[in-house]
């Protein structure tokens, strides 16, 4: 009797839920949708965890750029969502932003999506914000899933403070030159990957940065989710290994020890010459104390030095 009563009420409680489910995306669709370029985040990899909000935008707003439209009619389709799309990707961008910035100040809502996750994170959509911004259009965040944030909170690394690096280059000198200018950033740091290049970038990390405790995440929220944990060079001879793998890969690698954040004058004069020779001046210095987490006064003294030493 009792498993009884616990099945009626738990059928009882699924059944509010989805009710309150219900009436607040009924709210919302009922909803005029204000002009404006929408951010919406799409699930990483599970259907479900796309947001209300993010169904009540998609399926309002006058058209939906995609960085795949193949890729996402699936996601609408599910969801039986039918809107117009366009195509919008870093092969097409310039030639695609200017019709997305005329047809937002005609008064229209633009939703923009990636193939998965949080829009703007490592594709070419902060461009089409910086201008609708500039144009006074209305930009806003429909915050949901994202990769870079599923990763690190499930890593057991320290969280408080995070430099995201997106990928890295594909060829080892620039790559393991990336790795040195983040090197001693006070944070965990965050990597994506892709499967083929994964065991080659472990190594340099490896070599670069230390044995330092690090996470690779994969498959993030979909049934073969794997989350593989340890030291860096164990990982990366783990995945030497495996030989050629799949997919896209999230890294996440502990912070520096105390004793290697401290910044030498010649670690600086080290970064700035190596920045001055891809950037400007001003541009340099402005990377450099972002990257060592160094005041941008010291670093531009340290600079003209430099540049009078070189004169």
């Amino acid at each position: 009797m009792q498993d009884e009563h616990d099945e009626n009420r738990d059928e009882a409680a699924f059944g509010r839920i989805v009710a309150r489910a219900g009436e607040a995306l009924s709210e919302l669709m009922a909803r005029p949708l204000e002009p404006g370029l929408y951010l919406v985040a799409t699930p990483i990899g599970n259907l479900a965890d796309i947001s209300l909000r993010a169904l009540a935008v998609l399926a309002r707003a006058d058209v939906i750029a995609a960085e795949d439209t193949r890729h996402s009619k699936k996601l609408l389709s599910h969801f039986a969502i039918s809107a117009e799309m366009t195509a919008y990707h870093e092969h097409n961008a310039e030639r695609e932003r200017p019709k997305l910035i005329a047809r937002l100040r005609a008064g229209e809502s633009i939703a923009l999506i990636s193939d998965a996750g949080t829009p703007l994170i490592s594709d070419p959509g902060y461009k089409l914000v910086r201008e609708a911004l500039d144009a006074g259009i209305a930009v806003r965040s429909i915050p949901g899933a994202s990769a870079v944030l599923a990763a690190l909170t499930s890593s057991g690394l320290p969280t408080d403070t995070f430099l995201f690096a997106g990928f890295l280059p594909p060829k080892q000198a620039a790559r393991r030159n990336r790795l040195e200018q983040v090197k001693t950033a006070p944070a965990t740091l965050i990597f994506f990957e892709t499967g083929p290049r994964l065991g080659a970038s472990l190594t340099d990390m490896a070599v670069v940065l230390g044995p330092r405790a690090a996470v690779i995440a994969r498959e993030l929220t979909k049934l073969h989710e794997t989350i593989s944990r340890g030291s860096l060079d164990k990982l990366a001879a783990e995945a030497e290994a495996s030989g050629m793998l799949k997919g896209e890969f999230v890294v996440v690698v502990g912070p520096p020890e105390a004793e290697e954040t401290d910044v030498s004058d010649a670690k600086i004069v080290e970064q700035l010459e190596k920045a001055l020779n891809l950037e400007s001046f001003r541009d340099a210095v402005r990377s450099v104390a972002e990257v060592l987490q160094v005041p941008r006064s010291r670093v531009y003294e340290i600079g003209l030095k430099l540049k009078r030493t070189d004169g």
